[in-house]
C-alpha cells in the first residue's frame, strides 16, 4: 500500500512541499491543524539555529517543520522500518537530508544515547499508548537531553491526562482541539510569564 501524500509542509523555506505519510499499521500523523498550532504557539527562538527532536516520528513532519522554520538539526525516533524509509525520502524531497538524523529505534529504549541536548523536544505518538508519563519522565532524566529552559510538545488525545510537571519538566501551555491536546513543557524553572 503506497504511503498517503495529503500532508504538507505548514511554514517556512519549505512551505507547501508534500509529505509521504503514514504507511504502518496504526501510525497516526500529526495533523497539519495541530502542526501549524504546535508552531504558532512556540517562539522562533526555540527552534532557530538549534537542535531538535522527534520522537515517534512517524512521517518526520515535525522535525521537517521545525527544520523548514530554520532549525539546524534534527533527531527522528522511529520504531517501523518502513516508516523510517519515509521520513528519509521526506528530508530528501525537502532538502534537508543533510540536516537529519533517522534512528530506527524505540523511542524510550534510544533516549539514554541520543546526542542531545535539544532545544525542542517534540512527540506525537499513537493515542493507543497508555504509558505516556512515563516516556515524560524518562524525557526528564538524563541531563543531557534537554537544554535547560528546552521546550518539550506532547500531541495526545483528551482522554489521556498528564500531569503539571515531571522532574524538572513543568507544563507551561495547554492547548486543545477536538480530540487532540498539545502541551508543552519547560525544562528548569522559569521566571515570569513564558513568551510563545
Amino acid at each position: 500500500m503506497p504511503p498517503r501524500t495529503s500532508m504538507r509542509v505548514g511554514g517556512g523555506t519549505a512551505r507547501g512541499r508534500r509529505l509521504l505519510g503514514a504507511i504502518a499499521p496504526g501510525a497516526r500523523p500529526t495533523t497539519e491543524r495541530v502542526r501549524a498550532a504546535m508552531f504558532n504557539i512556540l517562539s522562533p527562538e526555540t527552534y532557530l539555529g538549534e537542535r531538535a527532536l522527534d520522537l515517534f516520528a512517524g512521517s518526520g513532519s515535525l522535525g521537517i517543520e521545525a527544520l523548514s522554520r530554520g532549525a539546524a538539526w534534527a533527531d527522528f525516533v522511529e520504531r517501523d522500518r518502513r516508516q523510517c524509509g519515509v521520513i528519509r525520502s521526506n528530508l530528501e524531497n525537502t532538502g534537508f537530508l543533510g540536516q537529519g538524523k533517522v534512528y530506527q529505534a524505540d523511542a524510550i529504549q534510544v533516549l539514554d544515547s541520543l546526542p542531545g541536548p535539544y532545544r525542542l523536544v517534540m512527540l506525537d505518538p499513537p493515542y493507543r499508548l497508555t504509558q505516556l508519563g512515563d516516556i515524560l519522565e524518562k524525557i526528564a532524566q538524563p541531563p543531557g537531553l534537554v537544554s535547560p529552559n528546552g521546550i518539550v510538545v506532547v500531541g495526545h488525545s483528551r482522554h489521556a491526562e498528564l500531569l503539571p510537571s515531571y522532574g524538572p519538566l513543568s507544563r507551561e501551555s495547554l492547548r486543545r482541539y477536538g480530540d487532540n491536546v498539545v502541551e508543552f513543557y519547560r525544562r528548569g524553572q522559569s521566571t515570569g510569564r513564558s513568551e510563545w
